[in-house]
């Protein structure tokens, strides 16, 4: 089977029930990739955000959902839903949230602040993570495989599934 790869930006994303589909996101710095899967249904789906919380500028969220991890994560499960994935069966797999050069200084401690960002929200949707690859100082891309559900974390070169 030829593989489609579906690209995803930062502060996007992208669902998918084709199992012919792989959905990327490259260069996860501070940034955190989350993936969504319902290995029943074959529903799929990724959220490249780029900030934890939109109400740090909601005008912007509004325009731009996905730049946050609580605006992007409720469109991305209502989406998934809307295709007919159940929430309670989603496995969630996350990468990025480095410290990286990017960050400034230390004080804003973005990948941190992202990271503790989404673990709130999943928990608060009764949802866990079973399997991350988070902090480092690298960036990553990240792979989700709609026919398998299989994710992929790669970075220097080596890759990682998760």
């Amino acid at each position: 089977m030829v593989k489609t790869q579906i690209t995803v930006g930062v502060s996007d994303a992208k669902v998918s029930n084709e199992p012919s589909d792989i959905i990327v996101t490259h260069a996860l710095g501070s940034c955190i990739g989350v993936c969504l899967y319902d290995s029943r249904t074959q529903i799929g789906g990724m959220l490249h955000y780029l900030l934890p919380n939109s109400a740090e500028n909601p005008k912007q969220a509004t325009q731009k959902p996905f730049m946050y991890a609580d605006t992007g994560m409720k469109m991305l499960i209502e989406k998934m839903e809307e295709m007919g994935a159940n929430k309670k069966r989603l496995q969630v797999k996350i990468a990025g949230g480095a410290n990286t050069l990017l960050d400034g200084s230390q004080n804003f401690n973005i990948g941190k602040r992202n990271y503790l960002a989404i673990r709130k929200i999943l928990w608060k949707n009764e949802m866990f993570i079973d399997g991350e690859d988070i902090n480092g100082s690298v960036p990553r891309t990240l792979y989700l495989d709609i026919g398998t559900g299989t994710v992929i974390v790669r970075s220097e070169g080596i890759e990682k599934v998760l």
